[in-house]
Parts: structure tokens; sequence; C-alpha cells
């Protein structure tokens, strides 16, 4: 167990440290001077060179790319001279240079000056809460329709699912979410009582923040419904594939409760392929909720995101793009260990 979870763990820094690369050279060649974007008309020499050292611009590139890689490591190298914060530990000194572990460091954000890591944190509660509803939704109602499917096989039920859940495959997230908003937030909104835009807390007057749940209600339904159907179809094949074994069709014959087979049994079976696809989907969700957070207005981190492309501020679209990487490889790494504790026939030897 110990040298499979090594493993991952190799496996998951070489994934972050090829993204952090990609990334820093991507909008190095993009954005050849990001000191353009603080400057004004009004900018001396000695604050463009003081914004230059800031940011390490004043280096070769290699150097920058360098110094990008050590912010973002947990265990990094830094001179003697730089005033090392209390949150960060030494491990050891090396002649002019302490190895100290420490948080990822995102930088500052070129708009507001605020810490990158803290506007992606804040951010991220409104997706993380987001997700969880749109997965939670597609994961009850596509496993009672995959169950259901595959149980009346070939019946008008089965067929109707299967439509169903072709056709919401078919439509992409920001699609539902237009159609979603127009009929339920603004055509029939007097009537359902929800809004076209709105966030997971609202600001009042008089009361200060609000949480508004109402407002997360269009949004997971319009991020569920594509998991949604996938679930449907794969609870289905693989309830069917289960329901075909030689020990389900024995304990069916002795006249054990059917609900109880099929649940207690072909299910725990079928639930593996689910699994995988859930929590595939759910990483999916927290990093591609772009569009139907900008939609519905729902502050997370894809409004933030796009809202930084808009303005061009590179530590938050840099920022953005590992957290995203981390949060895909963390949710594989711990579904990957949650597998073969669920399936004992995985060899983690392999």
């Amino acid at each position: 167990m110990i040298r499979f979870i090594l493993k991952k763990i190799g496996y998951a820094f070489l994934i972050l440290f090829s993204v952090a690369s990609v990334v820093f050279w991507l909008f190095s060649f993009s954005f050849p001077n990001p000191e353009d974007i603080l400057v004004t008309d009004r900018t001396d020499e000695a604050t463009l060179n003081a914004i230059k050292a800031e940011l390490k611009l004043d280096q070769p590139k290699g150097q920058q790319y360098l110094a990008f890689l050590n912010d973002l490591s947990v265990i990094s190298l830094y001179k003697k001279e730089h005033a090392v914060e209390s949150s960060h530990k030494v491990l050891f000194t090396t002649g002019v240079n302490q190895v100290v572990v420490k948080a990822p460091y995102l930088r500052r954000s070129f708009q507001t000056g605020q810490p990158t890591k803290s506007i992606l944190a804040d951010a991220f509660i409104g997706t993380l809460v987001l997700a969880l509803a749109a997965m939670i939704f597609a994961s009850i109602f596509g496993l009672i329709f995959g169950v259901l499917s595959s149980v009346k096989q070939g019946s008008w039920v089965d067929r109707s699912l299967l439509f169903v859940s072709t056709l919401g495959i078919s439509v992409p997230s920001f699609f539902s979410a237009i159609i979603f908003s127009f009929l339920f937030g603004h055509l029939w909104g007097g009537w359902t009582g929800l809004n076209v835009v709105g966030s997971l807390y609202e600001i009042d007057p008089f009361n200060g923040k609000q949480l508004a749940l109402q407002n997360l209600i269009l949004p997971a339904f319009a991020l569920g419904i594509r998991p949604l159907s996938i679930i449907t179809q794969l609870t289905r094949n693989a309830m069917l594939d289960a329901l075909s074994k030689d020990y389900i069709r024995t304990a069916i014959a002795k006249g054990l409760n059917r609900k109880q087979v099929y649940f207690k049994h072909a299910l725990k079976s079928a639930l593996n392929p689910v699994m995988t696809s859930v929590s595939g989907w759910f990483a999916s969700l927290l990093a591609g909720a772009f569009f139907v957070e900008k939609i519905f207005n729902w502050k997370g981190i894809g409004s933030v995101t796009i809202h930084a492309l808009e303005t061009s501020d590179l530590p938050i679209i840099m920022g953005s793009i590992v957290f995203i990487a981390f949060i895909f490889v963390f949710i594989n790494f711990v579904v990957d260990i949650l597998y073969t504790v669920l399936d004992p026939r995985i060899r983690l030897s392999a």
C-alpha cells in the first residue's frame, strides 16, 4: 500500500510540475512585458524598476521560471537576507541560503494587490458548493434512473430514460444554463421564486450578508444535467452486466427478495465504474463551471478567472490554472485509494 501511495504521489508531482511549466512559458510569450499592465503614464523609472524587481522581471527567463517554481513548491530555497515569514519553517541553512517549508505562494493580484491564494480560496467556496450540489443531484437521480432503466429493460420507461439521458449528454452545460435561466428565472420567475442571477450570499443593506440558497438551484441543475445523464447510462449498463451474472440469477431463482438482490448485490458490484465517473465528473465540475458561473453571476473560481482574463490579471489566471490542476490530481488520488479499498481485486503492485 505504501509503495502504491508513493507511486501515485510521484505521478501527481509530475503532472503538477508539467502544468506549472506549461502555464509559465505560455504566459511568458503571451505577455512578454507583464509590468506594462501595472504601469501608467505617471509611473517613473524608479517605480518601474521596483515593479520589475518585485516580479523578478529584471532577471533572465530561465531564472524567472525557477523563481516561479520555487514560489509554488512546498519546500523552497531562499537567501538569508530575504525575510522569512512566520508561516515558514526553516529546515536547515546552507551557506547564504535557507531551505524552508511553506504553503505554495501564488503571488499577488495585479488589480487589487491581494494575495492570489486568498482570492481563489474565497471564490473556491462558491464553486465547491455549486459542484457538490450538482453532483449530489446527478448521483442520486442518476442511480435511481439507471437502476429503474435496467430493471425495466425494453419497456417504455427504459426507452424514455435512454432518450432523455442521450439528449442530456448532447446538451452543453452553458446551453442548459441559458435555457434554465430564461424559463425558470425570467419567464416563470414569478411562479418559481427563482432569480435569473445570484450568488451563494447576497448583501442586504439592513441585515448584511445573507445566505441565498435559492440562487443555487438553477446553476446546480444546469451543471448537473450532463453528469446525471452519463451516470444514468453507466448505472444501467453496469446493472445489466451484474444482473446477468450466475450468482444473481441463482439468488433470484431461489426466491430471494428482488429488491434486496437488486440493491444489495447487483448495485454493489455495479458501483465501481459509477464511482469512477462520479469522481471524474466532480473534478470536472469544480474546474468546468466557468460559463455556468458567468451566466448566473455566481461567485466562484470560474467567474473570478474570467474577470482576470478580461483585466489581464496574470497571477490570478496562472494561479487558478495551477489550483484547478491540483484539485484534479488530489481528487483522482483519493479516488484511486478508495477504489483499491472498495475493490479487493485491484492489485496494488500493478
